[in-house]
């Protein structure tokens, strides 16, 4: 029998079961709804981890504060009350604290714990209650309309008949900008860098590909592990995540998410010259300048990455407040801003700014910004911005070429820390999505993903939303801003779970119950 096919009760599929999903379900677990079945669709073996937060070495760190990464909406402290049992029952070393800022950086495998544990202790609630869970480890490769539900078919040919499907797939693995899959000594996959590193020899040359914050991770993993060859950090553009900042709380007056939220509202659309207006306004309240924002987003292009880097330390106890407001503005009130922006100006946002936009929002602490510097200092790292190929030999190892008539470098071995792009939908769900967009159930949008409402995270066909069908997370990229960051991943999941009440509400089903969240 089919999944949902003679019950009256709710279906849910959730198809994946990484951190997207585990805030699905703790949202769902939250809400006093009848009960119902889950099924998790989930073929790795990181389940509820993903791939980011699978067992890994201790320099491989969350770069955002405990309060940053709560699974559970509307509580914040609910990552930093888990911290604190651990402190308790395990020990928490207090090298995890940054000495630069007095915030806790935990390790990702560490916070891979709370998210198993805070998805299974969200299964047993909803279990309690009387829902039935069944966890799926197989990859879901079609989609189909079946009456009011959706028919999941998994690659072992598996089916499963659900009301409402909630896609959780993530990004995939790094792209491999300069096509050297397949090289010998090229290591496409730099996750979990406990296993990639090891093996390389302590006095080879080593490139990490990708200037973001997992090609620091490689450096720093590398370092840790008493590597003594010179490392090249290499990009296209030479950015590096923005150091943090020691915490500066503030309150947003002017660039909040309800102002934006209320135009929205009431049909409005925006310009980005009175978004950045708004911006300023911000700004002056604080008694802040916008013009030392402007210039600093100027330097990301026009200033050498290792001067930009020693100035960003420098600065790590700055008392101006501007870039403070403006990392806590963008991901705060970016997704609300976004929906009311033009398509042409959203284009033009992502192709001159992206880079700099995710170097400010997304910065390292300051501890590894340190160790940076001191192997540059030592002689040991060099930052080479403007790569333009690199070519594996036939004799063993890669030539690197810098920019036009540039130097050439060669190096041993090639890290690729390359993020895949937001762009692009994983090798791992293309088939899942090529099924949804052939039976008419989904729609790519131009810049990444599908396309989906901003208010539900409902999958839209031709402007018309489908209550049975919602995005979490990266496919959900071209349509939304900030989509991998967790609470906009928490928020959103909130709204989806919201939406499928409010559905179900009106077709008369179960899972409405007698007392069930208010959807705000």
């Amino acid at each position: 029998m089919e999944l949902g096919e003679t019950s009256d009760s709710v279906e849910v599929g959730v198809i994946g079961g990484g951190a997207a999903a585990v805030c699905l379900l703790d949202a769902l677990a939250e809400t006093d709804a009848a009960p119902g079945g889950i099924t998790v669709f989930e073929p790795s073996s990181h389940l509820w981890r993903g791939r980011p937060y699978q067992p890994d070495l201790e320099t491989v760190r969350v770069n955002i504060a405990p309060e940053g990464m709560s699974v559970r909406f509307g509580d914040n402290g609910h990552f930093r009350r888990w911290l604190a049992e651990q402190a308790l029952t395990v020990g928490l070393s207090a090298d995890y604290e940054d000495p630069y800022i007095g915030t806790t950086f935990v390790p990702r495998a560490m916070y891979g714990r709370y998210l198993e544990q805070s998805a299974q202790q969200a299964l047993t609630r909803l279990r309690q209650r009387g829902w039935r869970i069944d966890v799926m480890r197989e990859r879901v490769a079609a989609a189909t309309a079946t009456g009011s539900g959706i028919t999941l078919r998994t690659e072992r040919g598996n089916r499963s008949t659900v009301n409402y499907t909630v896609l959780c797939v993530g990004r995939g693995i790094s792209g491999d900008t300069y096509s050297l899959t397949g090289s010998p000594d090229f290591i496409a996959d730099p996750y979990p860098l406990a296993r990639s590193l090891t093996g390389i020899d302590a006095d080879s040359e080593v490139a990490v590909v990708g200037s973001g914050l997992t090609g620091v991770d490689g450096v720093l993993s590398l370092a840790a592990r008493g590597h003594r060859g010179r490392i090249l950090l290499l990009s296209r553009s030479g950015i590096l995540p923005m150091v943090r900042q020691k915490p500066s709380p503030y309150t947003l007056r002017h660039f909040t998410p309800e102002r934006f939220r209320d135009a929205a509202a009431h049909g409005q659309m925006l310009t980005l010259d009175s978004v950045i207006a708004t911006m300023r306004a911000e700004l002056a309240a604080a008694g802040e300048d916008f013009g030392s924002v402007a210039e600093e987003i100027r330097a990301f292009t026009d200033d050498d990455p290792v001067r930009r880097l020693r100035r960003h330390m420098a600065e790590v106890d700055s008392p101006s407040r501007a870039l403070r407001i403006l990392q806590h503005a963008v991901p705060a009130t970016g997704p609300d801003v976004w929906p009311l922006l033009p398509e042409h100006e959203k284009d033009e946002l992502l192709r001159r700014h992206y880079r700099t936009v995710m170097s400010m929002c997304c910065p390292m602490p300051p501890a590894s910004a340190a160790t940076l510097l001191d192997l540059i200092d030592a002689g040991q790292l060099e930052i080479l911005p403007g790569v333009r190929h690199i070519e594996p030999l036939d004799s063993g190892g890669f030539t690197i070429r810098v920019g036009t008539g540039g130097p050439e470098y060669r190096t041993d071995i090639v890290v690729n820390a390359v993020n895949a792009a937001t762009h692009r939908v994983s090798a791992e769900a293309e088939p899942l999505v090529a099924s949804l967009t052939a039976n008419g159930l989904a729609e790519r949008h131009p810049r990444g993903g599908v396309r989906v409402e901003r208010a539900t995270s409902r999958l839209m066909v031709n402007g018309k939303t489908d209550p049975r069908l919602y995005a979490l997370g990266d496919l959900a990229s071209g349509s939304l801003f900030f989509t991998f960051g967790l609470p906009s991943i928490v928020d959103r999941a909130y709204d989806i779970v919201g939406a499928i009440h409010d559905d179900a509400m009106a077709a008369g089903s179960s899972l409405a119950g007698d007392d069930v969240m208010q959807h705000a």
